[in-house]
């Protein structure tokens, strides 16, 4: 595929409603059709796809993808094609990202301009949308370790759920708590609470594989969905986690310790009764737990 070395700047103060006044003619209409049908929804991907129908109209492109950073979406089977056209999209000088189109076929000069002014219409959409992405984002992790809340465990537990129930495969829940986390918190004070929390979260990711979700619940309380799960991985991964604490500098430095508790789903399984069978299977392993913690 040949590559074309082109990178256009648009940089403007966006206003969709000034752009139409100085472009009154039979397609103003289409052009508020355009801007309202953007508007509709928060996807990036939805937005493209929307975009995409009415660019094609202009240019023959197999492919449309619009990257930022780590960010990038791209529009509904989109693929390859004979060369890469590529825009750089700004809003009020600032960059917002970079919109490729998979080319079948040279731009004519007519058609290039009514582009640049398609991707008016575009800008401020892709923006909205990137905001509303990032803000889910932060509603769904945690903002100590990084991993996901009890919000993304409960979208992320149905999709698994469904997932083993389609493919006749097992899903299974590891619940685990850190052992006498107040009276390390009271004796080192939060701060080193704090600090231990996130090791442990960095040390329970680092046991699983990359098929499986870890997520905090909330205070030392932590869950992992295991998918094509079975008696063997997940005994695989309690293992794992035990190493993980003693070989771990500031986990074994304060002696920290965590009971496990796991389950296998089960047919006739809701969201609620799965987690209740593994979090029943931690509490019978803490009422093992000795009354006292040697603290160093």
């Amino acid at each position: 595929m040949q590559t074309l070395n082109l990178l256009d700047s648009q940089a403007f103060e966006y206003n969709a409603f000034k752009v139409l006044e100085t472009n009154r003619d039979d397609n103003t209409h289409r052009k508020f059709a355009l801007m309202e049908q953007l508007q509709s929804t928060l996807e990036l991907d939805k937005v493209l796809n929307i975009f995409a129908m009415d660019a094609a109209k202009y240019v023959d492109f197999c492919g449309l993808c619009f990257t930022q950073g780590n960010l990038s979406a791209s529009i509904l089977g989109s693929r390859q094609g004979r060369a890469e056209r590529q825009f750089e999209l700004k809003i009020n000088n600032k960059f917002l990202g970079t919109l490729t189109y998979s080319i079948n076929a040279p731009i004519s000069l007519k058609n290039y301009k009514i582009l640049n002014e398609l991707h008016q219409f575009l800008i401020n959409p892709i923006h909205n949308a990137i905001q509303y992405k990032k803000a889910m984002a932060l509603a769904m992790h945690d903002g100590l370790t990084g991993l996901g809340n009890r919000r993304y465990y409960d979208q992320q537990i149905k999709r698994a759920m469904h997932h083993a129930n389609r493919q006749q495969r097992q899903v299974g829940l590891l619940v685990c708590d850190l052992n006498k986390f107040k009276l390390i918190n009271d004796t080192y004070g939060h701060h080193i609470g704090d600090e231990i929390l996130k090791h442990f979260a960095d040390a329970l990711t680092s046991c699983v594989r990359d098929s499986d979700s870890v997520f905090r619940f909330g205070g030392d309380e932590f869950v992992v969905i295991v998918e094509d799960a079975s008696e063997h991985s997940l005994h695989v991964i309690e293992s794992r986690i035990q190493r993980a604490l003693e070989n771990g500098p500031l986990l074994s430095k304060y002696n920290v310790g965590c009971s496990l508790g796991y389950t296998f789903m089960n047919r006739t399984d809701n969201e609620n009764s799965f987690f209740e069978r593994a979090d029943k299977a931690l509490y019978s392993k803490k009422t093992l737990l000795p009354n006292s913690l040697s603290l160093v």
